[in-house]
């Protein structure tokens, strides 16, 4: 609250409302106050703001504090809460937080409007931008639309603030920072200025030009104590959810994961392995549980819906969910590679920065093998390779519990082979019948289930013969692609 108040002191004090500024009284035009959102925000990107801002409570003449009458928290457009309504004609990389406090006992408002990442943000489809202390359509102004473009697509999400004003002290307090050191594996310092340096230099707190810190967008991510003290990223938690059966009727538990993703990372991971089913084995006199997942998969599977996914859409997180039968990993964005192309492919990272921070605390890694190693623990395992479902603002991964064979559909089925096609030759070896017999745990005797399942792989434009001039008691095979 004290922030806040500074802040707007500070606010106040400019002799002029600018583009990325705007004071009111009490006047609330619900469709303006959606084109102010995109105007002001697509405006501090333009003007190299992180923050732009709609205010209540202040004379936009005189910059007197006055008070207001409006009620952004209770106001309705008809039965739907204005904060919801706004969100829903909002483009999905809007992104803003409400605050209401008092100053005198007159009552402010204050929408903090983050600039828009990856591209502009539109009110009912439509871009709007502030020239001068104007809110104009940003087609009439085609130069500042092509620079504002430039700016957007040189801007860096992880880099951008996620709270700032504070003190060193306070910016320490929001952040799991002993983590930092512990993960890195650096020894921490004995002050706190060097503790600053480090945190500084890995872009996880930031200086601003009047002296006092911001937190970024990366050093909430991925060391937040809780998500909900970052009103920019809130909605990035890791979402767990457990239903039962094979259906999203009935729901078991919910769990919102709210630590940064790198500080709460083993935490996450123990506690969606603790809501996994388990199998006893008995070896001798020892009895122990087995996973009907293997552990491995399901790391880099989070890890990687955490760290890919796409930050600029900003009212949803990944999610977590567990059937009896499979599990469900969901992340904002779509894959940066082809589908059928993702074994082969150099590594892309959608969030650069942040994936390289997280390699060097070994819960990610950037060489572009995490998906080897899934699809080969599902091999060891003799379970269906996980199947990816993009869609056009999000990418499903679907990890199946183990099927017997003639369960299996039949896309699974060619896709599993395609898969196990494909880590052979990025290996240097190629399928046979052989091979793929062992990759399913079907017996020798079932070798035709087999060669039906390859020839309909081939159809299917996925494999191909290595050699077709050879005899068929040699036959390899190879990905498309090969």
């Amino acid at each position: 609250m004290d922030n806040l108040t500074s802040l707007l002191y500070e606010l106040i004090k400019l002799p002029k409302e600018t583009e990325w500024l705007e004071f009111k009284r009490s006047y609330a035009d619900y469709d303006e106050i959606g084109e102010y959102i995109s105007a002001l925000s697509n405006s501090a990107t333009y003007h190299d703001k992180n923050n732009a801002y709609l205010i209540w409570g202040v004379d936009d003449e005189t910059h007197k504090i006055v008070g207001t009458d409006f009620n952004f928290t209770s106001a309705k457009v008809g039965n739907e809460e204005l904060e919801n309504w706004l969100r829903h004609l909002l483009s999905d990389n809007a992104n803003f937080s409400v605050h209401v406090f008092e100053i005198d006992n007159m009552r402010v408002i204050m929408l903090v409007i983050y600039a828009a990442v990856y591209k502009t943000v539109r009110f009912k489809n439509i871009d709007y931008i502030r020239v001068g202390s104007y809110k104009k359509q940003l087609k009439d102004y085609p130069a500042i639309e092509v620079q504002l473009w430039q700016k957007i697509s040189g801007a860096v999400i992880e880099e951008l603030y996620a709270k700032q004003e504070l003190g060193f002290t306070e910016a320490l307090s929001l952040l799991d920072y002993s983590q930092y050191f512990d993960l890195t594996e650096t020894t921490m310092p004995g002050s706190m200025d060097e503790i600053l340096h480090y945190l500084i230099e890995d872009r996880i707190i930031a200086k601003q030009d009047n002296g006092l810190y911001a937190v970024t967008n990366m050093g909430a991510l991925l060391f937040a104590k809780n998500f909900s003290s970052f009103p920019g990223i809130a909605r990035k938690y890791m979402r767990i959810i457990q239903y039962k059966g094979i259906s999203k009727i009935d729901t078991i538990r919910e769990e919102e994961h709210k630590k940064g993703y790198a500080s709460g990372f083993e935490e996450l991971i123990k506690y969606v392995e603790g809501l996994l089913p388990k199998s006893e084995e008995i070896n001798g006199a020892l009895r122990s549980s087995k996973s009907a997942y293997p552990s491995l998969a399901i790391r880099e599977l989070v890890a990687n819906s955490l760290i890919h996914q796409d930050l600029s859409l900003t009212g949803a997180g990944p999610t977590v969910e567990i059937f009896s039968n499979r599990i469900e990993i969901t992340n904002p964005g779509t894959l940066l590679v082809e589908v059928d192309r993702i074994i082969d492919n150099p590594p892309r990272s959608r969030n650069e920065m942040m994936a390289s921070l997280m390699r060097r605390t070994h819960l990610c890694e950037e060489r572009g093998v995490g998906w080897d190693r899934i699809a080969l623990s599902c091999e060891l395992h003799h379970l269906p390779t996980p199947r990816i479902d993009v869609y056009s603002d999000s990418t499903k991964v679907t990890l199946f519990a183990q099927i017997p064979y003639r369960d299996l559909p039949i896309k699974e089925k060619k896709w599993t082979c395609y898969m196990h096609a494909c880590l052979k030759h990025v290996n240097g070896e190629q399928m046979t019948n052989a091979s793929l017999r062992e990759r399913f745990d079907i017996p020798d005797h079932n070798k035709s289930l087999v060669s039906r399942l390859i020839t309909a792989t081939i159809d299917a434009g996925l494999i191909k013969l290595q050699d077709p001039s050879t005899a068929p008691r040699y036959y390899c095979y190879v990905p498309f692609w090969g």
